[in-house]
């Protein structure tokens, strides 16, 4: 019989299929606890409980039992084994004397069963337990050495949980022998974070970036700090000598500082005196500091500044501006150091205020003197919007101007800029000297475009004067006077129209603006009697004509002006407008029509 029963058992493992086999976890979650077990004395199929009497259920750790369900386990023998037997070293007896809530294995609460009073045992006071649980329908019958039971879960289902009495899972490992030979090694392998850190030898960087302080160095002390900017804080801007300057970042400040005695402050108070400000050296890169003798810059004084000086009633020569010129060449750093300085006088008297100015600027290190002469880019290489439109007269790059009038609309030497992309209108009054008409003509001609007329305009925003192809050449057309017959009559130009044509070129995710063409257009007047005419209005307009050709989007891409038939919706809309009805009859319509849409697909693939 037991041969045929262990025959029985292989062949139910055997057919058990994949993905329903036992797994092991701390509890059955969502088990719910049921009446029923299966023990090892349990026959036939029947569940028989292998505890009787008045024995308090035991709830299994992490389900929630509902109701006064009866869970039973079995065990080898007629012995019962207690699941969650108390440990000999109770960590959760801490008021001697007195039972700890919940504490399962305080001796001092004297109970068999502390589960019949508490909710719950304290972690540390019961063994860990493991369980593994399959479906119920899967056991024919328990031949497992340990206890085991049937517990329903959330969801209604029985499962047969074993619970598995391993003793590895109760013990940490053995404490390890540690000496000065392995502490180190054991604390890095199993240490974290340290609120006290080791100290590590960073080698600087080898050159500055945007934002970080500047380094300086003090000969006198032998002291490296930083460049030092200060600013305002506070609702009275009081100064805060600690701010740092940042490198590249031309930046300007004020701050206000008082004076309690400006008796003694005059000549003790670094901050009074010009010298605290270029006592020292500027490091090039921030490496210099491991080669102070090849990395320092000295601070150039541009103008004298005395002392202070404390004159009677009067504190003369206090520094009242500081202005830094720091010129920088890439990553081989600062190249050089100027400031320059503004003074003023005190009155020593009773809260004595000072208010100081610090800038800060930063520029290009040129290495030629052609290189200075270079003017600003309007763009690098295409034209940015509102950058000046760069005219060339002969070897010369300038801005291309318009007309500007003063306060009383009469015309101004001034002038203002073509900004590129900007439509512009300007006009003035011209007052008018008694000349002959070719020489009044001439005079308005050069108010209207300039005292030179531009002869080209910049094709980028980065055109080289130099070169000659990286400039298109202005079209221009005068007034025509070989038309007029009046003797006592004048023609002279009041308006100039500067027409410029541009469009986008490279990849349109990076388009770049260019000019394509200009073009000066003339408008004329006649004037007679013109020795009478004392002032003439004059007009420039300019106006900027996007002519950019978009290519045409690939072919099999959609485009936006595809459109489909008004009604192809139609059937669909027929369907599902239906609504709850259309579910409750036959699905033939919508089946007809998916196969007239598959048959439609099935055509255009072929």
């Amino acid at each position: 019989m037991c041969t045929l029963q262990l025959a029985l058992l292989q062949v139910f493992f055997l057919m058990v299929p994949e993905g329903v086999w036992p797994q092991s976890s701390s509890s059955p979650s969502g088990a719910v606890p049921t009446p029923s077990d299966v023990g090892p004395g349990s026959s036939g199929g029947t569940l028989q409980s292998s505890l009787e009497g008045s024995e308090t259920p035991w709830p299994v750790p992490g389900i929630s039992t509902v109701g006064p369900t009866v869970v039973t386990h079995s065990a080898p023998g007629n012995g019962t084994i207690d699941l969650f037997p108390v440990l000999p070293i109770c960590v959760c007896d801490l008021t001697p004397g007195t039972c700890d809530v919940n504490c399962c294995c305080d001796k001092d609460c004297y109970l068999l069963h502390p589960r019949t009073v508490f909710s719950f045992c304290l972690p540390g006071s019961v063994r860990s337990s493991s369980w593994m649980c399959v479906d119920d329908s899967l056991i024919f019958r328990s031949n497992s050495p340990f206890p085991s039971g049937v517990f329903m879960d959330s969801n209604g289902i029985r499962q047969f949980c074993v619970h598995v009495n391993n003793s590895k899972l109760n013990y940490f490992q053995k404490l390890q022998k540690v000496n000065a030979t392995h502490f180190e090694a054991l604390a890095t392998e199993f240490g974290g974070g340290s609120f006290t850190s080791t100290f590590q030898t960073q080698s600087p960087p080898p050159h500055y970036r945007a934002g970080d302080p500047i380094l300086t160095y003090f000969p006198k002390w032998s002291v490296i700090s930083l460049l030092r900017q200060p600013a305002g804080i506070g609702a009275g801007g009081l100064c805060a000598e600690s701010n740092p300057a940042g490198f590249l970042e031309s930046k300007s400040t004020t701050c206000a500082r008082f004076f309690k005695n400006l008796t003694s402050s005059c000549t003790l108070d670094p901050a009074l005196n010009a010298a605290s400000y270029y006592n020292f050296t500027v490091l090039k890169v921030p490496k210099g500091v491991t080669d102070l003798q090849n990395m320092k810059v000295p601070v150039t004084l541009v103008s004298q500044a005395g002392s202070p000086l404390l004159s009677g009633n009067t504190c003369q020569n206090v520094v009242s501006q500081v202005i830094y010129e720091i010129e920088t060449n890439g990553t081989f750093g600062i190249q050089k150091v100027s400031v320059s300085f503004g003074q003023t006088n005190l009155t020593v008297e009773p809260g004595t205020s000072l208010q100081q100015h610090f800038l800060i600027r930063f520029t290009a290190f040129q290495q030629s003197t052609a290189a200075s002469l270079t003017g600003p880019r309007s763009g690098n290489p295409g034209y940015v919007f509102g950058k000046p439109l760069l005219a060339l007269t002969g070897d010369i790059s300038d801005s291309m101007t318009l007309l500007q009038s003063q306060g009383d609309g009469i015309c101004s030497v001034k002038r203002h800029e073509v900004q590129f992309g900007m439509n512009a209108v300007s006009g003035c009054k011209l007052r008018l000297e008694k000349v002959d008409c070719s020489h009044l003509r001439q005079e308005i001609y050069e108010t209207l475009h300039g005292k030179t007329s531009p002869e080209y305009v910049a094709i980028f925003g980065n055109a080289d004067p130099a070169q000659k192809s990286e400039w298109t050449r202005i079209l221009s057309r005068n007034c025509s006077v070989s038309a007029m017959y009046c003797i006592s009559c004048c023609v002279i130009p009041v308006s100039l129209e500067i027409q410029v044509l541009w469009a986008y070129v490279g990849l349109q995710s990076n388009p770049q603006a260019h000019v394509s063409g200009a073009r000066f257009l003339y408008q004329c007047q006649s004037i007679k009697d013109y020795q009478q005419v004392t002032e003439v209005t004059l007009t420039t307009v300019v106006t900027f004509v996007d002519i950019t050709q978009k290519p045409e989007p690939p072919r099999g891409q959609p485009r936006i002006d595809w459109k489909l038939p008004f009604d192809f919706f139609f059937p669909f809309k027929v369907v599902f407008s239906r609504g709850v009805d259309s579910q409750k009859g036959p699905a033939s319509p919508i089946l007809i029509l998916c196969l007239i849409v598959l048959g439609v697909l099935k055509l255009e693939t072929k």
